[in-house]
């Protein structure tokens, strides 16, 4: 039998649904939570994030800036952006959109964030305070996809999972998130032995390495559930994940499309990461 689908975009409305009612209570007390977006640079994926997140604000009433800067922009005046942008009280939360050219120091922006506006969750101390179970904000990719299970009512205290891929951005915040959740988790990567065998044991299995159709049924264990968080455009122009979707929907239980899957998740989180952050800082200000 084929494997349930796990939509993204349905569960994402709903959330959408829940953060502007948030937004609604929090205007009420004079609180309009504002997000800045930081663009260095033309790249087109980029453009397209930075449109679709603008957009999702404005639906639920989040004030939404973009500051687009040149490609040649100096690592100086992006990090005196973002100290702007730290200091002014009606912004709440800040994301510097990645990649950023190569003359840009990535760690050096990310740690410039002031933690409590780092609505990506990447700043050292989030990322700590993440390790440790501590309070904080969370990458918004892992948290939409732990958001999902729970929302398909899927269990995952004492499970076996399984997460490939080892990014700051996905793969180690991921295995974090699901350690507190009370799973067991292997984090796999470019190096693991026998890469298949290994993930074959996991009862859910996170994909996220950025190799179109990679993950085959070869990997999958009858019934696993499996997030798809990869998103890759072929020659042709069809947009594919990291799991071989045809192969492994009559292996799988769950399985998350591409797109119309973790994507719309993502930009749900960071809706809600941002009106999280702006409650807290206004509370913080009492």
């Amino acid at each position: 039998m084929p494997a349930t689908i796990l939509d993204g975009k349905a569960m994402a409305k709903a959330i959408r649904q829940d953060v502007a009612r948030d937004v609604a209570r929090l205007r009420e007390r004079g609180l309009v939570p504002g997000l800045a977006v930081v663009l260095v640079g033309d790249d087109p994926a980029s453009h397209t994030y930075v449109r679709a997140k603008a957009k999702a604000c404005r639906e639920v009433g989040i004030h939404s800036e973009v500051h687009h800067l040149p490609v040649d922009t100096p690592e100086a005046v992006l990090l005196e952006t973002v100290r702007r942008l730290n200091e002014r009280r009606d912004i709440h939360g800040i994301l510097v959109q990645l990649p950023l050219p190569a003359h840009i120091r990535p760690k050096a922006v990310i740690d410039a964030v002031r933690p409590d506006k780092d609505v990506d969750g990447f700043h050292p101390l989030n990322v700590g305070n993440l390790a440790i179970g501590d309070r904080c904000l969370v990458p918004c990719t892992p948290r939409g996809i732990l958001e999902m299970v729970k929302r398909a009512g899927l269990e995952v205290a004492g499970k076996r999972a399984v997460v490939i891929g080892r990014s700051n951005i996905v793969g180690k915040p991921m295995a974090q998130l699901l350690l507190r959740e009370d799973a067991t988790v292997t984090v796999c990567h470019s190096k693991t032995p026998n890469l298949p065998a290994v993930a074959r044991e996991a009862d859910l299995l996170v994909v996220a390495i950025g190799r179109p159709a990679y993950v085959d049924d070869r990997f999958v264990k009858p019934g696993a559930v499996v997030i798809d968080v990869g998103i890759n455009r072929l020659a042709d122009g069809r947009l594919v994940g990291d799991v071989d979707f045809a192969k492994v929907q009559h292996v799988a239980g769950y399985l998350t499309p591409v797109p119309g899957g973790v994507g719309p998740m993502t930009i749900a989180m960071l809706l809600k990461n941002t009106v999280e952050a702006a409650d807290a800082q206004a509370k913080a200000a009492w």
